[in-house]
């Protein structure tokens, strides 16, 4: 059972009373409609081709795909079972503006069904690939989630766009308010403020906006027109399928998973204070329920859905993780699929508003994605593949042109620094990792100074696997431990040999030696054993070296004893 951290309020398995989950499930919901503005804008680019109709189905089709893929993603037997709300992916923007323009709304339904299909498959064989994503590729991979949304965060908070470049003192006053509002409350105050700091920060930005005379006309407008109840319809889906491109939509596909990976990693760790790896059959479960997010808005005619970053960046903020909260956002997204004058209200968010709710939520990603990176020990090879990852992904932003005679195909992976960096983070990992030895041995003799021979062979050992320094302590104790008790073992030979083995998940140490046996007692000897038995100093440090391992083991031929200590990593 997971060590609850001290900062949440309520952790994963915790079931926050009704109201509060209701609460904290509507406060969620406004992130998650930042991002149907991915939608909104793909299908506004196809003009007058497509009846205002299909475009509101569309839109509500979305939401609809959301709410379900987001409770799914909740639950431990079908989905990772975490709080990772699903929202319109960002790493399908470019691969589905490539298919509305080549073949209208029936090829991006059929092109985001096929690669949901191919996400199902990836899932099935994930928690076998655990190798190629250790702790600085997921790390990195998280903390681009948080910098891909700078920009945009920045744009919305000074109130710019691409038409509009100059930013009016109300929209900065609008948007530093707000953002003022949400970090007083999580700072400076317990319980239920500091829960709902985000969704009364939003409230008291948009009264501020109305006060300031900021929030557009066309969107007053628009909520007014808006109906109370409508009912989607699947008159608008078709498919078709195109071979070409199929390779633009995998490669958005595996940016979308590599995100995933990232972002159920960070639901993994803020929930368990003892974290020390992600679970991948749990991250192969999310993966799963992530290509039903191709699949279902595919066959209802709706925009591809991924998990959500910035959200999992509020469940931290808020210090409330209750996979219940899901079920309440994924409801209301539901409910709101068909009741557009309620989905108006989101949809009209002042853009100062939405900047600051970005800035907020994005601050704890990117510093979970930094934690992440940290928790294993670096050498030049993984600090080579961290910092060179970030300097291309980085340049996707700030060298947008450079990349703009890529390939069509390719145009997925160069369009972010999400999926630039993501890609380039796996890539360099794996080419890095040719050469690294898995076995390394160390021959000692008990008259020399091992301690620091020991000391500088760990750290070595370890900076190059990216081994946990806690698992890499434990070893040198134990290699230490068990050189002090080796006088007491009547040694034949002055040699002993240590071979240490990794392989991601666990770390071995053998000791190999001539001389008697050492005993591992479970009790520890008393003072007055130690005192008057010879063999108690041997005990000992057969006593500490089994609680150090996490399995311990001893094999004999003759004189020569071989003893395997495991350490899980």
């Amino acid at each position: 059972m997971p060590r609850k951290p001290a900062n949440l309020i309520y952790d994963v398995n915790d079931k926050p009373p009704m109201l509060i989950a209701f609460t904290l499930g509507l406060q969620h919901l406004f992130i998650v409609f930042i991002s149907f503005i991915f939608a909104v804008i793909l299908v506004q680019s196809l003009g007058d081709t497509v009846a205002r109709e299909v475009k509101e189905s569309f839109l509500s089709m979305t939401m609809l795909a959301g709410g379900i893929v987001t409770i799914l993603q909740a639950n431990r037997k079908i989905g990772s079972g975490y709080l990772c709300h699903s929202v319109c992916g960002p790493s399908y923007m470019s691969a589905s503006m490539l298919a509305v323009q080549a073949g209208g709304l029936p090829l991006l339904f059929g092109m985001t069904g096929f690669v949901g299909v191919v996400e199902v498959f990836f899932s099935r064989v994930m928690h076998k690939l655990r190798a190629l994503f250790p702790a600085e590729v997921t790390g990195t991979v998280v903390a681009f989630v948080g910098l891909v949304i700078i920009p945009v965060a920045m744009e919305n908070a000074l109130g710019i766009s691409g038409n509009d470049r100059i930013s009016e003192w109300r929209e900065i006053f609008v948007s530093l308010s707000t953002l003022i509002v949400m970090i007083g409350l999580n700072v400076y105050s317990k319980g239920k403020l500091k829960l709902f700091c985000t969704i009364i920060g939003m409230v008291f930005g948009y009264l501020l906006s109305l006060l300031m005379g900021i929030m557009p006309e066309e969107s007053i407008k628009s909520f007014r027109e808006a109906s109370i109840i409508s009912f989607p319809t699947l008159m608008h889906v078709s498919w078709s399928f195109s071979a070409r491109l199929a390779i633009p939509f995998v490669i958005a596909t595996l940016c979308s998973t590599l995100k995933t990976i990232g972002d159920l990693s960070t639901c993994q760790k803020i929930n368990d204070a003892d974290w020390k790896r992600p679970d991948m059959k749990s991250v192969s479960r999310g993966i799963f329920v992530d290509g039903l997010g191709g699949i279902l808005p595919g066959l209802l005619g709706a925009f591809g859905q991924s998990t959500s970053s910035t959200n999992v960046g509020l469940s931290i903020a808020t210090g409330a993780t209750s996979r219940r909260i899901a079920y309440f956002t994924g409801g209301i997204i539901i409910c709101l699929a068909f009741l557009p004058k309620l989905a108006e209200v989101f949809l009209i968010m002042p853009r100062p508003v939405m900047g600051a709710t970005l800035i907020f939520a994005v601050s704890f990603m990117i510093i979970a994605g930094f934690q992440i990176i940290m928790s294993r020990m670096l050498d030049a090879r993984k600090i080579f593949v961290v910092g060179i990852s970030l300097i291309i992904g980085l340049s996707a932003d700030v060298l947008p042109h450079v990349y703009d005679n890529m390939h069509p195909w390719l145009q997925p992976i160069f369009s972010s620094s999400l999926s630039l960096g993501a890609v380039t983070v796996v890539l360099l990992n794996f080419l890095l990792r040719i050469g690294i030895a898995k076995t390394r041995t160390l021959t000692l003799h008990k008259s020399a100074n091992y301690n620091e021979i020991i000391y500088n062979f760990m750290d070595t050992a370890g900076s190059n696997w990216g081994a946990r320094p806690e698992v890499i302590y434990k070893v040198r104790a134990a290699m230490i431990e068990f050189m002090d008790g080796s006088s007491y073992l009547d040694l034949t030979s002055d040699e002993i040999k240590m071979e240490l083995n990794f392989d991601e998940l666990n770390l071995t140490l053998k000791i190999i030696y001539q001389g008697q046996g050492m005993k591992f007692p479970s009790v520890k000897p008393s003072k007055e054993e130690i005192l008057t038995r010879d063999d108690a100093i041997r005990d000992l440090s057969g006593y500490l070296i089994r609680h150090y391992a996490d399995k311990v083991r001893s094999e004999s031929e003759g004189d020569y004893y071989q003893i395997s200590l495991n350490f899980e990593h």
